[in-house]
């Protein structure tokens, strides 16, 4: 969901428009006997070096991964022949599965509809989750076109195993792009209406829901709550640029949940897309053109020193994020560009990104050719730098 324009069939489901049509079946949990193994490293492009990582073993193409608190057990998205169909030419077709890093262990949470975006609890007792499940009569829309969201796409809150559903959000509405607070006590989530994406967030109990961003132009997407349990990472675009400029520019922000103190943390006009903030508060991961149409994953520092590439695969590498402790990095990767996707776990343990680092969330200095946003109109709650 977490959607660049410069590839229309990428989106939020990003993941699942490069999933589409692999073919694979899935049929119910499995498991298997096999270990990480951080020596099969794909292929590197020439120039650089890529830390140590492997391949998930024994599981079906995903994306959109996240690591539970144990740093173990892993929730996505995944292709899945029990999910209803998307129309011809249109992106979906993905269940909500858990399954661990090693590949031993792996199981659906939901089997009807479509599913999107999800996240586990901080207790690991409880997953939000995305689902049409519920409005299968309504219009399936492209999860990968933001002119086109499934409406109906609702929010869902469940044990790790699926029972105990209980279903958040009601309306006509595309609710996705879903996250949970550090101490559980809020989840954030995006909402389209009208084509209008906003920020918002909700208790877990469905509570006090309330609207952060007030955007008109700009699409924010993709929140994720920092260690302070206050500050959001999220990114956005121009809706006015959307799929006329190549790719398209994204810039990171943040913001307090309760809708004040925006901030904005890049100031270039590059694709920065798919930020995820790391457990010590400075760093994030996001994704990047590197050589010109190529996808990489960067290490973002909101200290304002230069990123560092952390993967050169002349294929696609996308949909970072980091695991609890700091220690692991998940990504989609295709050797083959936009087919064939697979998740990795790669070893970031060095990087020392890891919540004992943690010191605050550093302010972000402006360089002196900064491309400083003031069109955002996040209302008069919105912050002057």
């Amino acid at each position: 969901m977490h959607r660049p324009s410069h590839v229309s069939s990428i989106g939020i489901a990003l993941a699942a428009a490069l999933l589409s049509g692999t073919g694979a079946a899935l049929a119910g949990g499995h498991t298997g006997n096999a270990k990480p193994d951080f020596s099969a490293a794909p292929p590197a492009m020439p120039a650089g070096t890529e830390l140590p990582m492997y391949k998930i073993p024994n599981i079906f193409p995903a994306a959109e991964a996240y690591y539970a608190p144990d740093d173990y057990h892993i929730i996505a998205q995944t292709q899945d022949p029990e999910a209803a169909k998307p129309e011809p030419g249109k992106v979906g077709g993905a269940l909500t599965w858990i399954f661990t890093d090693d590949g031993k262990k792996s199981w659906r949470v939901n089997a009807k509809g479509n599913d999107a975006c999800s996240y586990f609890f901080p207790d690991q007792k409880r997953i939000v989750w995305t689902s049409t499940k519920d409005n299968l009569d309504l219009p399936k829309g492209n999860w990968s076109d933001s002119n086109d969201y499934p409406t109906g796409a609702e929010l869902y809150i469940s044990d790790l195993d699926g029972s105990n559903i209980k279903r958040l959000t009601n309306n006509k509405y595309y609710e996705a792009e879903v996250s949970v607070s550090p101490k559980g006590d809020w989840i954030v989530f995006g909402r389209a209406i009208d084509g209008n994406m906003n920020l918002w967030r909700i208790r877990p109990d469905g509570t006090g829901e309330q609207q952060i961003t007030f955007t008109e132009d700009w699409q924010p997407g993709a929140p994720f709550y920092m260690p302070d349990n206050e500050t959001i990472m999220f990114r956005a675009w121009r809706r006015s640029e959307y799929g006329k400029i190549k790719p398209t520019p994204m810039t990171v922000f943040t913001i307090k949940a309760d809708g004040t103190d925006l901030k904005q943390r890049t100031f270039d006009r590059s694709m920065n897309w798919a930020p995820y903030p790391g457990p010590d508060g400075r760093h994030y991961v996001f994704v990047r053109m590197d050589e010109g149409s190529n996808w990489e994953v960067h290490l973002g520092d909101l200290t304002g020193a230069p990123s560092k590439r952390l993967t050169f695969n002349p294929g696609f590498d996308g949909l970072p994020s980091l695991s609890k402790n700091g220690k692991k990095m998940l990504f989609a990767r295709s050797a083959t560009g936009r087919a064939n996707l697979s998740t990795f776990v790669m070893d970031v343990s060095s990087l020392n990104l890891g919540p004992e680092n943690y010191k605050g969330i550093p302010e972000t200095p402006v360089p002196p050719d900064a491309m400083i946003v003031t069109d955002f109109n996040s209302g008069a709650r919105t912050a002057a730098r």
